[in-house]
């Protein structure tokens, strides 16, 4: 999953060799996930989203919409997008969506 993050997230560019040396290790142990019943649910920097439609699934961490800032639906998206899903995808009703916690070290 390390391997895949640093370098074929398609939101970012892959890691370059020169950056070694600057990487930090984080370790997000995740809580049980919950069922996402309503967006009002969604509390930035506290829950992360897994969102899963068909074969497709993506995963953000409770940190990383506190960090670009983003709303309850920008996450939504972002993470529809992270799974390789039209941004909207998460509207679908044949689309689940959970939230989560993590434990960071």
């Amino acid at each position: 999953m390390a391997v895949a993050a640093a370098f074929d997230d398609p939101r970012f560019e892959p890691l370059a060799a020169k950056e070694l040396k600057d990487l930090e290790l984080e370790i997000s142990v995740l809580t049980p996930m919950a069922r996402l019943k309503n967006t009002d649910e969604i509390e930035i920097g506290k829950h992360g989203l897994y969102i899963k439609k068909g074969f497709s699934s993506g995963l953000l961490l409770p940190q990383v919409a506190a960090e670009y800032g983003w709303d309850p639906i920008t996450f939504l998206e972002e993470t529809c997008r992270k799974a390789g899903l039209p941004r909207n995808a998460w509207k679908e009703k044949n689309t689940e969506i959970y939230i989560f916690s993590a434990d960071i070290f």
